[in-house]
């Protein structure tokens, strides 16, 4: 014979059918930087986590077992991190911190953005040559805009403002990133020469993009609006157009952003 269901046995298993509260994804996506004590989206943090060694190593993919220390994502908070023993107070314990960590962490995001765009290209969805972004751009394909860091001026304003004012007309984000070399981009997709790329909508872009705008925050520093989030799109390189600054901007501000890049 089964037993009886108390009203309190009732009560229990109706809550554990009801959706998980909002407020714990919310908590999930924050964390406090152990740097500077205060709560940042965690896309706006690194995860570092001690190894067998006990050894500081980065956690990329946020997913290594033990106590996390999250840092801001930037080259100067893990500097900063390095010198106040940020680490070890964190982990309670004697660790080893690599005195060049934030090169490290660099060389990382940066191989991890080489490898999202050699993804893009073997997924199609990978443009590379002036003439052909230049027309990917002017049928509304191209959802981002890649320049080698070292390419030359002028190529990149003619695509950036034509890319610029498509996006705008479509009343869209117009995400431009210089974040890696020619020769990465180049040695990424196996092409001589790439200065010039666009990627076409797909999941491979939206990562690409995501790990050009971190490894352009952490170069240049994380931006955070009045709301606490981070526009990856608005504060990704140096030579971002988003906004007004492209529709008005004249020859001589391109002129300032590509002698300041």
């Amino acid at each position: 014979m089964p037993e009886a269901t108390s009203a309190d046995d009732k009560t229990n298993n109706a809550a554990a059918n009801v959706p998980r509260d909002d407020r714990r994804d919310r908590a999930a996506a924050v964390r406090f930087c152990a740097l500077t004590r205060r709560e940042r989206p965690t896309s706006e943090l690194l995860r570092f986590v001690a190894g067998p060694d006990e050894s500081v190593y980065l956690d990329l993919g946020r997913r290594l077992p033990g106590r996390g220390v999250w840092i801001t994502a930037d080259h100067q908070s893990i500097t900063a991190a390095i010198k106040s023993r940020t680490f070890q107070r964190s982990l309670k314990r004697q660790v080893t911190v690599p005195q060049d960590l934030a090169d490290v962490v660099e060389g990382l995001l940066t191989r991890s953005a080489v490898q999202s765009f050699a993804m893009a290209n073997k997924a199609g969805l990978l443009v590379t040559g002036f003439d052909k972004v230049s027309a990917t751009i002017e049928r509304g394909e191209a959802l981002v805009l890649v320049h080698g860091m070292d390419a030359a001026p002028g190529g990149r304003q003619k695509l950036d403002l034509k890319f610029f004012a498509v996006c705008k007309a479509g009343d869209r984000p117009a995400p431009i990133f210089d974040c890696l070399k020619i020769d990465e981009l180049s040695l990424a997709i196996g092409r001589p020469n790439v200065v010039h790329a666009a990627l076409k909508a797909g999941g491979v872009a939206v990562r690409f993009t995501e790990d050009a705008a971190r490894l352009a925050h952490y170069r240049l520093g994380v931006t955070t609006g009045g709301d606490g989030r981070t526009d990856a799109l608005e504060c990704a390189t140096g030579s971002s157009r988003l906004g007004e600054d492209i529709a008005g901007g004249g020859d001589q501000q391109a002129r300032d952003r590509e002698a300041a890049s």
